[in-house]
């Protein structure tokens, strides 16, 4: 895409849409424009938009590029075009909020032209926004060992096995890994969350000198936090291929497991100029992801997890059904 600071009119999915300044800088130390975003999420959106179709969108927007102010945008605004579908859900503290949805390629295009630069989306879908159909692990390491991240997903894949649940996994495009697990829609947020807490806490309880669940920075004391408050109602995670607004312009990007055995991985190494040759080489790692739900496993009453101090990101309402 040619970038200059006149407007052109990219046609998508029989729309024309209207990119306004595409010669404009967005990562002023890589020199990535707007013209350069917009063109990365069209070309991404066949592999993108299956992911996050139907799910509530949280707009990470940078109208003066990624050193200047970020807008942390909800609510979709009322000059967004009638064809880009929305979604009214509750507010657990009283009200409704709307949502945009990335329900096709032009959206996405729309939205990179809206200074967009990262998308983040629920862990449910609008059929049953307050049932989650997946799972996440967010492995966040305090230092540069990655080794540790890769070393703890590998073991988190192999205990979810274990309970006969199909995990899958992502670069963040920032320091860690998400590990996704599909299920089956039933169970309300506040079971997902309970039984993530589980998992997290066994999985820390087996090297409590290097992982923790503990919420408080300052009490993790160097170790690697195994972040599950994610899997609350309206909470939000960076979408699969979303760039970040980091230097260089990272993607985080859907990988096999094979890739976190490799001491080569990064989670920042796939950016917006180098995936292309990355896709070219891998087939899709979470095209199975649909046909892989299962069912969350039943705790028993002994497996209760300790939840004190990290209730974050559960609404009164879930913390009153579950009393």
């Amino acid at each position: 895409m040619p970038t200059r600071t006149a407007s052109i009119v990219v046609p998508v999915d029989g729309k024309e849409i209207t990119v306004t300044n595409p010669g404009k800088v967005l990562f002023p130390d890589d020199g990535v424009t707007k013209g350069d975003l917009v063109d990365y999420y069209h070309r991404i959106a066949d592999r993108m938009v299956p992911q996050v179709r139907d799910r509530p969108l949280h707009m990470n927007r940078y109208p003066d590029g990624i050193g200047g102010i970020a807008i942390q945008q909800k609510r979709v605004p009322d000059s967004f075009p009638p064809w880009i579908d929305r979604v009214t859900v509750d507010l657990h503290k009283g009200g409704t909020i709307t949502h945009a949805l990335i329900d096709n390629a032009a959206t996405l295009v729309y939205l990179a032209n809206y200074n967009m630069v990262t998308a983040h989306v629920w862990l449910s879908r609008i059929a049953a926004p307050e049932q989650p159909d997946l799972l996440i692990f967010d492995l966040d390491p305090s230092g540069d060992d990655f080794g540790l991240v890769r070393r703890t997903a590998l073991s988190l894949k192999t205990m979810l096995e274990e309970l006969k649940l199909i995990p899958f996994v992502k670069t963040t495009g920032s320091r860690g890994l998400h590990v996704v697990v599909p299920i089956v829609v039933g169970p309300s947020f506040e079971t997902a969350h309970i039984f993530a807490d589980y998992i997290a806490q066994r999985l820390a309880a087996g090297d409590p000198e290097h992982l923790t669940t503990e919420f408080i920075k300052q009490k993790r004391e160097g170790r690697l936090f195994i972040d599950v408050n994610r899997n609350a109602y309206a909470q939000t995670v960076v979408a699969p291929y979303g760039v970040r607004a980091r230097r260089r312009a990272p993607v985080a990007v859907p990988i096999g497991w094979s890739e976190v055995e490799s001491d080569a991985l990064r989670p920042d190494g796939i950016t917006i100029n180098s995936i292309w040759k990355w896709l070219a080489e891998h087939s899709d790692p979470w095209k199975p992801m649909e046909r892989s739900r299962r069912p969350i496993p039943k705790l028993d009453r002994s497996d209760q997890p300790d939840r004190s101090g990290r209730r974050r990101g559960v609404s009164r309402k879930e913390r009153a059904q579950s009393s």
